[in-house]
């Protein structure tokens, strides 16, 4: 069919939706806090995917609910603390520390001794992106950056499993609410007093650029890409961060950071190799 956009310019495109988003909620997060915006931003996603895909309740089994619970949490506490993270961190670092969890993952799951390699390569990267040797590093800002890796180390896992059983935004509609009621545990206090029109205005503006656009877009583009390509691709989200982190927020890396991020970059694409993984057949479509 002609006309259409390749999937790498989807995937693209998915990824600077994220870093422009992340870029763009540090101005809610001073009247709302990052738990706040973690929670008004998956809140509106929620209503937004439910509306859309009406997930079929009924047929969820018993044995599902550890996976769809497992996820929704995952994705609100990573959310939360990846929100957390950027107010201490610039974006681009936190974008690279956060890489570790999926860049981790993948080089495991190589099943090559060779290929953690690859993760120890980014913490090179990373550690010179910190450049800790000036001595003003925030070390809550590592640990939420390190919270975060996980979380998204653990969503990888968790919505391969959610998609073995639902399909595309259906599995979406089942787990941002829960992640949006995860949220809420440390968002409701943070926001309570501070929501107006305007907030709300915002949180919806944001909520499009991240998850609603980019979760949408990726799944186009994973219709028309190989899971290794595009893991490849997504390889370059660190650089989008500091890219993204420079323009809106004058965020300039030193020449140091920038080493840092090609190495993180050049480890992300290495560790895709060999990183295949059969898909199964959603079950309920």
């Amino acid at each position: 069919m002609t006309g259409r956009p390749p999937p790498w310019s989807l995937a693209v495109v998915a990824m600077l939706s994220v870093q422009l988003g992340a870029a763009l909620s540090l101005g809610l997060m001073e009247v709302v806090g990052p738990g706040g915006t973690a929670w008004l931003r998956l809140t509106i996603a929620a209503v937004v995917f439910l509306v859309v895909a009406r997930p079929p309740l009924r047929s969820i089994r018993r044995s599902d609910l550890p996976v769809l619970v497992g996820l929704g949490v995952t994705t609100g506490l990573q959310t939360v603390a990846f929100l957390a993270a950027i107010e201490r961190l610039p974006l681009g670092t936190v974008v690279a520390i956060e890489f570790l969890g999926p860049l981790t993952v993948a080089a495991v799951r190589s099943h090559r001794a060779a290929a953690l390699v690859w993760p120890a390569l980014a913490l090179v990267g990373v550690v010179l992106l910190t450049e800790p040797w000036h001595g003003q590093v925030s070390v809550s800002g590592l640990v939420l950056s390190g919270l975060a890796a996980a979380g998204w180390g653990g969503y990888i896992l968790l919505t391969q499993a959610v998609g073995d059983r639902f399909d595309g935004v259906r599995g979406l509609a089942l787990t941002v609410p829960i992640a949006a009621v995860t949220a809420a545990v440390i968002g409701v206090p943070q926001a309570v007093g501070n929501i107006d029109a305007r907030v709300l205005v915002t949180a919806a503006g944001l909520a499009l650029l991240l998850p609603i656009v980019p979760y949408a877009l990726e799944m186009l583009a994973l219709r028309r890409m190989t899971h290794t390509a595009f893991g490849t691709l997504m390889a370059l989200e660190p650089a989008f961060g500091v890219v993204i982190g420079a323009v809106v927020l004058q965020q300039w890396p030193t020449w140091v950071q920038v080493v840092g991020i090609i190495v993180v970059v050049v480890a992300g694409a290495g560790a895709q190799r060999g990183g295949v993984r059969s898909v199964a057949e959603p079950q309920i479509t």
